[in-house]
């Protein structure tokens, strides 16, 4: 009753079964680990911003370039505020507000943006306070150029002279006349009058969308290899019921052509 499965139809569907499954439990697998892979990333920078506060601050040049291991670290700087920005659409513990960006021109010719702190209300330059004058040396988390999009950040554009929507050397550089760090840091103490802004988890470490989007696509792979058994198995059952209703003469087998009416048998002249 079972020969059929040695036709070169079922040695087909049989293939592909075979290779289908494993690729299906491997996909799975691999966005599992993917997703797992962020849990801990998440873990590890909850721990890292945790520790942060306490660990002694660190020269600013020693930790660049800013990655996800030095992200949210506390870095040391001196210099001379400079240009002074706005950065509107900012929340903070539930309130609309706006960053307070100041230039910190460094001894290397650079300048290091440096959010002093956040206000609540409509960016106006007249309720930011000014920036202290001479020589300053800051502390605070060292953050990575933001993205428009990512982490809160608005896409906005047109903003009013003397603002910015997004914190980054490739936005500030029209903006300001210096050169400038691909970073910026957040003070751990705000200037007097205004807040101070919470360092943020480097792109790909928190528990985003992305990696709820891997865990989805982890049940999808083994959905699909569960789909891939259930419809072998229902071929082979209509297969297996097709030769016991052959065997038993209630349908033609599949390699008999129907027998002619002897009335519609050509005749001979």
């Amino acid at each position: 009753m079972y020969r059929f499965l040695l036709t070169p139809r079922w040695w087909g569907i049989n293939v592909f079964v075979l290779l289908a499954i494993p690729f299906c439990v491997f996909m799975g697998s691999w966005q599992l680990s993917r997703f797992e892979g962020r849990v801990q990333e998440h873990r590890a920078s909850t721990a890292q911003a945790a520790s942060d506060g306490r660990e002694q601050a660190r020269p600013l040049a020693r930790m660049l370039p800013v990655d996800k291991s030095t992200s949210g670290r506390r870095v040391t700087a001196s210099g001379r505020y400079g240009r002074q920005l706005l950065v509107p659409g900012r929340e903070l513990d539930g309130r609309a507000g706006f960053y307070v960006l100041t230039l910190l021109r460094t001894d290397s010719g650079r300048a290091l943006p440096v959010v002093r702190g956040w206000l609540p209300g409509e960016a106006d330059p007249a309720k930011a306070p000014a920036p202290p004058a001479g020589e300053v040396t800051v502390t605070g988390a060292l953050q990575a150029s933001e993205t428009p999009g990512d982490n809160g950040v608005p896409a906005q554009g047109g903003l009013p002279a003397g603002q910015t929507g997004v914190i980054s050397s490739a936005s500030l550089v029209n903006l300001v006349p210096y050169r400038l760090y691909d970073a910026w840091v957040t003070l751990d103490r705000a200037d007097t009058g205004m807040k101070a802004v919470p360092a943020t988890a480097p792109d790909g470490t928190g528990l985003d969308l992305k990696a709820f989007q891997n865990l989805g696509y982890t049940g999808e792979w083994f959905v699909f290899a569960g789909f891939v058994v259930f419809m072998w198995f229902r071929l082979l059952r209509r297969e297996v019921e097709f030769q016991r209703d052959a065997a038993l003469g209630l349908v033609p087998e599949p390699h008999q052509e129907p027998e002619q009416d002897d009335a519609s048998a050509p005749t001979t002249v």
